[in-house]
This record gives C-alpha cells, sequence and structure tokens, in this order.
C-alpha cells in the first residue's frame, strides 16, 4: 500500500515538474543566441550600438520583430529595441506563433517565471487571468512552450533595453481572421489604461532567391503600412506573400486599427544580407506601431495628411502611371485608412527635370481621396492636352507632387486672397480656370498678375473679370508634398 501511494505521488507530482516550479528554462540558449550572460550582453549590446535611432513621433505601443538567431537577424531585431531602449513599460506581452505543436487558439502560460541567462522575468498572473476570461480561445498550456524559439528569443533584448516589467507570454497556433480581430480586441480591451507593450514575433518569405524574397517582402509590408489585415490574410491565402507569424502580425494591425496606431517599418533586410548567399533567403522586418501624438492626431481629424499617409499617396500614384502604361488599365488598389477614404478634391502634378510635364486634377471630392489620386495620376500622365503622353522610358525621370484640397469657399471680396495661401477658381457661364497655391510662389507674380492671367490664361475670359463683379471667385488651400521629401 506504501508503495502504491509513493507511486501516485511521484507520477502525480514529479512528472510535470517543470511547470511546478512555475519557472521556465530557456529552450535555445547556446543555439539561437548565447548562453553565457556576458557573451549574449555583449552581442546584443553590439547590435544596438550599430544601429540607427529611429525618432517615432509619438508612445510604441507594439512591436513587430523577428525571431531567427541572433546572427541572422538579430540587427535588424536592435532597430525595434532601439527604439523603445529607455521608456518604461509596466508589462511586455509577447505574441508568438507555434512552430513545434499544432494547436488551436491560444496557449498561455499563465503564473510563474521566464528565466533567460540574463535573468528571470515575472509573469502578470492578474493581466493573464484577464486575457483568459476574456477570451476562451486563451489557454492554459504550458507543453507549447517547450522546445519553441519564437517567444523566447524576444526576452534577452526586453531585458537589456526595459527594466523591471512583467511578461504576458502567448503562443498563437491555428487561426482564423476572426480569431486574430477578437485577439486584438481582448488585447486592448485588457491593456487599457496600462503603460503596456505588445511584441509580435515573425519572420517573413523563407528560402527564396534574394530578389524575389525582397519583392514578396516589399508587398507584405506594404499591407503591414497601410493597417490592411484582410489584405494581408488573402495575400498570403494567394501565396504573394509569406509570414511564418501572420496570426500574430494579424492581430498587430487589429489591434493598432483598433487603438488608432501609427505604422513605421524601421528596418528590413534578409539572411542574404547578413551570410552573402542570396541564392535562398529568409526575410526580416523590424516594425513600430505607435500612439500618434495630440498635434498629428488633430491634423488627421482635420482631414489632413500624416508622414505615413502621404508617402501612401506618392506611392499609388507612381504605382498607378506605371500600371497604366504597362497594361492600359488602372491599378487595383483598396485601402482600409480612414484619411485616405473620405472624399476630396486633389491635382498631380508631373514634372521633369524642374519642368511641367502635366498636371490634372479634380477640385470636387466625388471619390475617395486614394482613388481620387489613382485617376489624377493617370490623366496628368497621358490626357493633358499641353503635353504628348508619357512613355514608359520617361517615367523614371519623373518627380511627382500631391494637392490635397480643402472645399472650395465662395468670396465676394478679392482681397480675401492671401497669395500663397489660397489656391483660387474664377467661373464665368461656362468657363472657368484654376489655380493651385504655389503658382503664385514659382511665378513671382503679384496679386494682380496672379489673377489677371488666371482670367485670360486659364478661364479664356478678359483679363479684368475678376474685378467686376461678373465672375464667381472661390478660394481653397492645399497640402502639397512631393517625393523630394521622401
Amino acid at each position: 500500500m506504501r508503495k502504491s501511494i509513493l507511486f501516485f505521488f511521484i507520477f502525480c507530482f514529479l512528472i510535470p515538474a517543470a511547470y511546478a516550479t512555475e519557472i521556465k528554462y530557456p529552450n535555445v540558449a547556446g543555439q539561437f543566441y548565447p548562453a553565457a550572460p556576458k557573451d549574449l550582453s555583449q552581442k546584443i549590446q553590439y547590435f544596438l550600438n550599430n544601429t540607427k535611432s529611429e525618432q517615432i513621433d509619438g508612445e510604441i505601443l507594439a512591436l513587430i520583430s523577428p525571431h531567427a538567431g541572433y546572427d541572422f537577424s538579430g540587427s535588424v531585431a536592435a532597430y525595434g529595441y532601439k527604439a523603445i531602449e529607455g521608456r518604461h513599460y509596466d508589462v511586455v506581452v509577447v505574441l508568438a506563433l507555434s512552430h513545434r505543436q499544432d494547436i488551436a487558439g491560444v496557449a498561455i502560460w499563465p503564473k510563474g517565471e521566464f528565466n533567460t541567462p540574463l535573468g528571470n522575468i515575472p509573469v502578470d498572473e492578474i493581466l493573464s487571468k484577464q486575457l483568459q476570461e476574456l477570451n476562451s480561445n486563451i489557454k492554459d498550456n504550458p507543453s507549447v512552450f517547450n522546445k519553441e524559439h519564437s517567444l523566447e528569443v524576444q526576452l534577452p533584448f526586453l531585458q537589456t533595453v526595459l527594466k523591471n516589467f512583467k511578461l504576458v507570454p502567448l503562443v498563437m497556433g491555428g487561426f482564423s481572421l476572426s480569431d486574430c480581430e477578437l485577439l486584438a480586441h481582448s488585447l486592448k480591451i485588457a491593456l487599457e489604461g496600462k503603460n503596456a507593450l505588445l511584441v509580435v514575433s515573425t519572420d517573413l518569405s523563407h528560402y527564396h532567391p534574394y530578389e524575389a524574397a525582397v519583392s514578396m517582402d516589399k508587398e507584405t509590408l506594404s499591407y503591414i503600412k497601410n493597417t490592411d489585415p484582410a489584405g494581408l490574410y488573402e495575400a498570403a491565402r494567394k501565396e504573394k506573400c509569406e509570414l511564418c507569424g501572420l496570426g500574430p502580425v494579424l492581430t498587430a494591425l487589429y489591434f493598432a486599427k483598433e487603438n488608432d496606431l501609427g505604422i513605421e517599418v524601421l528596418k528590413y533586410a534578409n539572411s542574404g544580407d547578413v551570410t552573402g548567399d542570396r541564392s535562398s533567403v529568409v526575410g526580416y522586418a523590424s516594425v513600430a506601431l505607435y500612439k500618434k501624438n495630440n498635434t498629428e492626431k488633430t491634423k488627421s481629424e482635420a482631414g489632413m495628411l500624416n508622414k505615413e499617409e502621404r508617402k501612401r499617396l506618392l506611392e499609388i500614384a507612381r504605382a498607378s502611371i506605371q500600371e497604366y502604361l504597362k497594361t492600359g488599365k488602372p491599378l487595383e488598389v483598396k485601402e482600409s485608412n480612414a484619411v485616405l477614404n473620405t472624399k476630396k478634391g486633389a491635382f498631380v502634378t508631373l514634372t521633369e527635370q524642374g519642368e511641367l510635364r502635366g498636371c490634372i486634377g479634380n477640385l470636387v471630392g466625388e471619390k475617395p481621396l486614394y482613388l481620387t489620386i489613382r485617376d489624377m495620376s493617370i490623366e496628368a500622365a497621358v490626357n493633358d492636352p499641353r503635353f504628348s503622353a508619357l512613355t514608359a522610358s520617361e517615367l523614371e525621370d519623373i518627380e511627382i507632387e500631391i494637392s490635397v484640397l480643402s472645399e472650395l469657399e465662395k468670396i465676394n471680396d478679392p482681397d480675401k486672397i492671401e497669395l500663397g495661401k489660397h489656391g483660387v477658381l474664377i467661373r464665368k457661364g461656362f468657363r472657368s480656370g484654376v489655380f493651385l497655391p504655389q503658382v503664385a510662389g514659382e511665378t513671382g507674380w503679384t496679386k494682380e498678375e496672379f489673377l489677371s492671367n488666371l482670367c485670360t490664361h486659364k478661364a479664356g475670359l478678359s483679363a479684368d473679370c475678376w474685378r467686376d463683379g461678373s465672375s464667381d471667385i472661390y478660394i481653397f488651400t492645399a497640402e502639397v508634398f512631393n517625393e523630394k521629401e521622401y
């Protein structure tokens, strides 16, 4: 009887001892990164010291970071960790993926500590419990963490750049798009009001030749930059994009949408950039997701554009011209960004070696802004009656400028016009003409010259039609940006 009791005690309590101690020890120390604390610290510090510090104009709430061996991806991962170095977070949620076990949902290690050669990190038991209560897909499943590296490799970097934080470790298995959206929503609720960071672990394309990998990863990053989880999911389903951490990244994008986060790609490279072997490479990216500062939010709410939105419109403009010159068809493009979907008028101006090569626009927003830019880019390239159609060979020498317009305001007094600030539309009967605000600065005209030239050269009216009260005058402002800035 005593032997049976002793056997029962050993079987029930000693077999799962690795979890009973509530300490998760490393799986890949000495393989993916150095096992000796001094060597590990020196390697991470080397990466950080040789990384350009990126200025993010806002509070970083999430990072997307690679998880290969440090010799391959550590220099890329350092960009994200450099961006948060010295900041303080009370808790870090690391969302990785399961390479070793085929599971449904999300596994959590809900209590205890995670150990690395640099010491132990306590698990936030209260937040872990809250997440499980919020989302039934999150389950206590410690065996999933055995031999898994994708979460573990993030921890020494976190220990180096942050101090005194708690950890919520999550490993994701099989998922649907709605699962990712639900997980993001659960994270938003659980982290509300907390000083928290989300770290998402993924590598990009796997084992393609260098150029093919770069092209595929560029498309992947475009979906990420544009906060487009549905588009990325569909592209991955069609094998146009590859990420081993697709589920975690989709979750991060939904998290960004819920929290109105900006997204900045800090660094992209692949294993070929490190080893020199370009025959079969793995892609890596470091991405910051950040809360826009108050000034930027105010601009967005007013319909103005932040840096990422401007860059995206310029990308759409060039890609639209390129696609049309190649196929004769408009670019197929879709945007989820709310600002880019507002209906606004816009002009696209093309210059070649400083000389005008085409300029066409739409004063009144009849379509979402990104589609207006697509259409006006094509019009400026091939349908400006002042110029011959642009050719594909000319495109690389073309510089693109975009002017996003405010609503038209009708005025009765021309004295209200401020040169350099206001564009002007003049209309009489079926004749009309428009000058953008930047025309005044480019020509050096006085207000009288500006308006007289607008009447004669653009509207085909008498030079003094703006004086006699017979014409309708409208003013507007424009947000102007070009490729030189980006």
